[in-house]
């Protein structure tokens, strides 16, 4: 299932700067754009696969999973 976030992106100096509006800590930095924006969607990936492991370790056990539409 693909999911759409937004990147925000900027320049400064001779590097490329830029951060997931949607989720907090997703940040990252790099000398091009092409760069940055493959460094962001692998920083997305792997902070959204923390955040559900972490999920489900902190109900332990007897929980069910919902889809949630916003």
């Amino acid at each position: 299932m693909a999911n759409t976030y937004t990147a925000v992106t900027k320049q400064d100096g001779g590097w490329w700067i830029g951060w997931i509006e949607e989720v907090p800590g997703v940040n990252c930095q790099e000398r091009t754009r092409e760069e940055l924006l493959a460094s962001l969607r692998a920083t997305l990936t792997e902070a959204l696969d923390l955040n559900r492991k972490d999920a489900i370790r902190a109900a332990v056990s007897d929980y069910t999973e919902e889809l949630v539409t916003v």
